[in-house]
């Protein structure tokens, strides 16, 4: 988890909220999903352009708003990111290509 992000005061306060998203998230099928990964998606995506003056309301709000398609669609690309795949391997590019 990234430390120092401006929101992370909020985090044991928002926790029911957290939570409540991730139960969310369980009954659509993605039971997988920590408290501490999906915080990190937040302050890494949702939040990446922090404003200091966001009241807790609206922190709350961000956090139930967040779609599963919006987690699933960061984590992919997360993962890509960390891939060990290159194109710069002519024989796997051509794997690809076939």
């Amino acid at each position: 988890m990234d430390s120092g992000h401006i929101y992370d005061h909020y985090r044991f306060i928002v926790r029911p909220a957290l939570e409540s998203k991730l139960d969310e998230f369980r009954i659509h099928g993605y039971d997988s999903i920590s408290v501490e990964e999906f915080w990190t998606f937040l302050i890494r995506k949702k939040w990446k352009k922090a404003k200091e003056e966001k009241k807790l309301y609206e922190i709350v709000q961000e956090i139930l708003s967040v779609k599963v398609s919006d987690y699933l669609s960061y984590n992919t690309i997360e993962s890509l990111k960390k891939s060990d795949f290159s194109l710069d391997n002519e024989a796997e590019l051509k794997e690809l290509l076939k």
